[in-house]
């Protein structure tokens, strides 16, 4: 009989511990992974950026949080973006329909979230589906999900739930675009939590601080880490949306009164600690009666190793995540590791994403022969470039003598959309033959004062290889982007050293591919002398280098930022850096550099920038973008240094100049012109 009353006891004992042990895991279901900046490896498919799981409440009322842009400033708009209700936008945050709205300002839309995309892998997610119809080719699935969307969904989504292949996305193309969102777990709602609230995280941002603005509406602290499964300790990042519960409906007037964040530190997280850890709440237990309390017993070693095992896989991927500290070159901000010391393996751009490249491919030489015709007349792109086909694809291998070690370093260790792409290479009789990609279109120069001699398609007319005016801006975005890349977010950062349009190349879709690191200088030596070098061996091309550098051999960051004024100064008027004039003393050279002070110098502006400006583009163009760029290249080209901006100012410049001319209508152009030449 007590044999029986034992093997019943251990069956309770059994059965307790299962029960308890089932109802930790379903209660986990009431939390969300915290997407911890996967979504920026957009060919790597983790499951959290897929989107968050289903809970056993198969739609809702959910909201998220939009910063208003030049484009979406309206609650139409950004209604019409975000698929949802315009009135119910403009309810919440207390605007007519028809308001136009400050950029950057934080809205909060209302979305209906359900439990759908079956179709991705590990599917299926929490989701609000949307339409988006691709503007212009150079649109991508990265510039989608985080310009576009802000980070509201992600690339990943964005692939699993398209057909178009990420490399061939064309102007047009319809993308269903599925909007991060969750409704509330049962745990939750026996909380009393209504809505979960998708909120985007900006420099700065800390879970106490989002918590505190919105607690009028029921958030707190230890709500917020239980459902994004983070803890004190844990690293939020910047364009990431982090799940807010709420007990009641948000506003943005709350928003708009928060306290300001504080300054981040360069040592600490994000979010520092604030107390200890959950471990101690097991101490809330009531024990009643010895078979329960054994129960719990086992109960607790098990909770307890399922908590060490996931915090410790927490604090595993934390350790390998990045904080958010000011640059030393600008106050542009990039990421550092926990530690403190700058990340090598972040990347922000139009694709923003860094894929590292483990060793480059190993060609025999007999292979590059067969690739490229036996490096025949019919191949040669240029010089000693040659195109060559391997495996069908196209590729350009470029035969170089001397030492090439530095530009095989930096493109090994680097990899950026707008920087060209170094996929192997091979050694024989003493030259180095590189493969890069293939760049269809050749260099910009050769775009802006050779047209007749790029490729085109057989059903392309000659007049169409003149580049249109968003063509241009968006070649100069480009540039800014990996110039930005390699100034701010990459450590050791890198000078090119020699950026002209010449060593800017264009694929078939216009995107530009810095190239060329020959000359290329990493700042890691001169960073106790604030990013500054010094050298003998001036080496550039005429019209593109900066007077420091001429006569003192001076290196920073502001010598690109000088040679990308002069790329940009060639953008507008298709003309070259040196201008070779004949005088009646003999030949002279004229500088762009020294035409653009006279252009925006004294009176009559506008006529002189109308002239400056290419004649190919035939007046197509918006005068004030023109000018904003022409101001902003100007001083990219200063004689003083200090006067120059950094190459973070100059990328943020040109994406509102890029991101006018999107909205630029060239009727209105012409409409004006009109209205200017009747008021005379």
């Amino acid at each position: 009989m007590a044999g029986n009353n034992l093997n019943s006891g251990h069956w309770l004992l059994l059965y307790l511990s299962i029960s308890c042990i089932s109802l930790i895991l379903h209660t986990s279901q009431a939390q969300q992974s915290y997407v911890n900046n996967k979504q920026l490896q957009c060919l790597q498919n983790y499951t959290t950026t897929l989107g968050y799981n289903c809970s056993t409440t198969p739609s809702c009322l959910s909201y998220v949080t939009f910063r208003s842009t030049p484009t979406y400033n309206t609650p139409v708009s950004i209604a019409n973006l975000l698929n949802t209700n315009s009135s119910e936008v403009a309810r919440l945050n207390n605007f007519s329909e028809d308001s136009l709205i400050k950029p950057d300002t934080l809205m909060i839309v209302p979305i209906t979230c359900s439990c759908s995309g079956a179709k991705a892998p590990g599917g299926p997610f929490y989701q609000h589906q949307t339409n988006y119809s691709l503007k212009f080719t150079g649109e991508t699935y990265f510039s989608v999900a985080n310009d576009t969307y802000q980070g509201l969904t992600t690339c990943q989504s964005l692939i699993s739930q398209n057909t178009y292949n990420y490399r061939n996305l064309v102007a047009g193309m319809k993308l269903n675009v599925p909007v991060r969102c969750a409704c509330p777990s049962k745990k939750q709602v026996d909380d009393g939590y209504k809505y979960l609230l998708a909120y985007l995280i900006t420099w700065g941002n800390t879970v106490n601080q989002i918590a505190r603005s919105l607690s009028v509406s029921g958030a707190n602290n230890m709500s917020v880490l239980e459902a994004n499964e983070l803890d004190e300790k844990s690293i939020i990042f910047p364009f990431t949306p982090l799940l807010v519960p709420l007990k009641k409906e948000p506003n943005r007037l709350e928003l708009s009164v928060s306290p300001p964040p504080p300054p981040a530190s360069p040592t600490l997280p994000i979010n520092p600690p604030t107390g200890d850890d959950d471990d101690d709440s097991s101490k809330k237990w009531v024990y009643i009666g010895v078979g329960i309390g054994a129960g719990l017993l086992l109960l607790g070693s098990l909770s307890g190793f399922f908590v060490w095992f996931f915090r410790r896989q927490s604090r595993k991927e934390a350790s390998q995540a990045t904080l958010v500290v000011p640059n030393q070159y600008s106050d542009y901000q990039k990421p550092v590791e926990a530690g403190g010391n700058p990340s090598s393996s972040w990347s922000i751009s139009s694709e923003g994403v860094r894929y590292a490249i483990g060793s480059l491919a190993h060609y025999k030489f007999e292979e590059l022969q067969q690739a490229t015709g036996y490096f025949g007349e019919a191949n040669r792109i240029k010089g000693s470039v040659y195109r060559g086909f391997f495996n069908g694809d196209s590729a350009a291998v470029k035969i170089m003598r001397g030492d090439v070690s530095t530009e095989i370093s930096i493109l090994k260790q680097i990899n950026h959309s707008n920087i060209i792409r170094l996929s192997g290479y091979c050694v024989h009789q003493g030259n180095t033959y590189l493969v890069y990609e293939y760049a269809e279109k050749g260099s910009v120069s050769d775009m802006l004062h050779e047209p007749s001699l790029v490729k085109m398609d057989d059903t392309v007319s000659a007049g169409a290889n003149v580049l249109g005016w968003i063509q241009r801006v968006q070649i100069a975005y480009h540039i800014g982007d990996a110039l930005n890349y390699l100034h701010n977010c990459i450590n050791p950062p890198y000078i090119h050293k020699n950026l002209t349009t010449s060593n800017v190349l264009l694929d078939s879709n216009l995107r530009a591919k810095v190239a060329n690191f020959r000359f290329a200088r990493s700042l890691m030596d001169s960073e106790k002398g604030g990013g500054m070098q010094l050298t003998r061996h001036v080496v550039g091309t005429y019209g593109c280098m900066a007077p420091e550098y001429i006569e003192n051999g001076l290196i920073t960051p502001k010598l690109d930022v000088f040679a990308f004024g002069v790329v940009m100064l060639e953008l507008l008027s298709g003309k070259e850096a040196v201008q070779h004039k004949s005088t009646e003393t003999g030949k002279e050279d004229e500088l762009l550099t020294a035409t653009i002070v006279e252009v925006l110098g004294g009176e009559n502006v506008r006529e002189k920038l109308g002239e400056f400006m290419d004649p190919c583009l035939k007046k197509q163009y918006p005068l004030d973008l023109a000018y904003s760029m022409a101001q902003l290249a100007r001083s990219c080209v200063a004689d003083d240094i200090n006067s120059r901006p950094s190459s973070a100012e100059v990328f943020m410049t040109l994406s509102k100049i890029h991101s006018s001319s999107l909205d630029w209508d060239p009727s209105d152009e012409l409409e004006y012109s009109r209205s200017m030449s009747h008021g005379r």
